[in-house]
């Protein structure tokens, strides 16, 4: 008697997420729920942070994911580390750019941005004049603009915020398991994802990382951090140490779940699995040529995982992505703020990177497109 739930039908998740979950994921969010202080579950949530340390690439202690979508990742970041008046230099192009000047908006910081042409990336000679001029607490950018499909040169923005002795926070939301994210390489102090992208895992927990500098920073804090939920000075006591201190009561199978996807991303291998992120984009970029529809980011700077689509002219947006849902369970995205209507944002992360998906949504697409 599941009632509304007996008519959800299997969906090909080729939007901006979530993506299809790996089988194993399945089976694990399915699991007896043990206590949240249970010996066992505490061993599970030890092996997890292993995992999400090799993913992110880092060694960092304070590795962990937080209760929430990526969205409580960002928040954490920002409500941990910010201060009243702190100065915050975002490089923003795109949805979750502005989605940043606004949450650090909000803790009272003296925000200031650099604003690129959506569709485009970072530049980082633009950003090493704005940190010639100005000092800042902390410059922020976004790795993968789900927005847009643009990859921005994290690694070089992260060797010109070093000197300046700020803290460098990146989102990875979209990235992380899709492509390299090499979060000590980049200098990068803290960072955050989400599960229901690359990693192939529903929606529900947040990977976070914080530096040792980060740390300091939330240590030498003058006042409480202003989220309890988010407060990280608390939920370390649950996550480290040989006597786990309550703070809220984990998403126990979401926990499960996320350590069921990491170890099938390892078991694959990281290498291998960038690889089938790039091919299956590469082999998607190929039958869009044939279908006459160009992609709107320039190819230097296209994620593998998030693919921008120019809408052809005469072309229904909506009309076309409902009939992809409709009649062939495929849903695609749409474009937001001024991309709206005129990108379509085409999803190939983590177990939703095969050729045989790239094959059925071509050819739906085709089908769409001729009618």
């Amino acid at each position: 008697m599941a009632g509304l739930l007996d008519d959800i039908k299997e969906t090909l998740l080729m939007g901006p997420g979530p993506s299809c979950v790996y089988d194993e994921v399945y089976t694990a969010i399915a699991r007896p729920t043990i206590g949240h202080l249970d010996p066992y579950f505490i061993k599970i949530m030890d092996a997890l942070k292993e995992d999400l340390k090799t993913i992110i690439g880092t060694s960092n202690r304070l590795t962990m994911p937080m209760s929430g979508t990526g969205s409580s990742g960002m928040e954490a970041c920002f409500v941990n580390l910010v201060e009243h008046g702190d100065k915050v230099l975002v490089l923003t192009n795109g949805v979750f750019g502005k989605r940043m000047e606004d949450v650090a908006g909000r803790l009272g910081a003296q925000v200031d941005s650099i604003q690129f042409e959506w569709g485009t990336p970072v530049l980082p000679d633009k950003v090493a004049e704005k940190l010639r001029g100005e000092t800042y607490a902390i410059v922020a950018v976004v790795h993968a603009e789900t927005s847009t499909g643009v990859c921005n040169p994290v690694q070089a923005v992260g060797d010109l915020v070093r000197p300046t002795g700020a803290l460098y926070l990146v989102d990875c939301v979209t990235s992380l398991g899709g492509i390299p994210v090499r979060m000590d390489e980049w200098g990068a102090d803290a960072l955050y994802s989400g599960t229901q992208k690359c990693l192939s895992c529903p929606p529900g927990l947040a990977p976070l990382s914080f530096s040792g500098r980060a740390l300091g920073k939330l240590n030498a804090r003058k006042s409480k951090v202003p989220n309890w939920y988010l407060d990280l000075t608390m939920i370390m006591n649950y996550w480290e140490g040989n006597t786990r201190a309550y703070h809220h009561t984990a998403p126990i199978n979401m926990i499960y779940a996320l350590y069921a996807a990491t170890r099938r991303i390892l078991e694959e291998g990281l290498d291998k699995v960038y690889a089938r992120h790039r091919a299956a984009h590469e082999q998607l970029v190929a039958g869009l040529d044939k279908l006459g529809l160009s992609m709107y980011v320039q190819k230097e700077f296209r994620l593998p995982m998030l693919n921008a689509v120019s809408i052809p002219e005469g072309a229904d947006d909506a009309g076309v992505r409902s009939r992809l849902l409709k009649e062939f369970s495929i849903e695609i995205g749409n474009g937001l703020g001024p991309l709206a209507g005129k990108i379509w944002r085409i999803g190939l992360m983590g177990h939703t990177a095969r050729p045989e998906n790239v094959d059925r949504l071509l050819k739906a697409l085709a089908a769409c497109l001729k009618k």
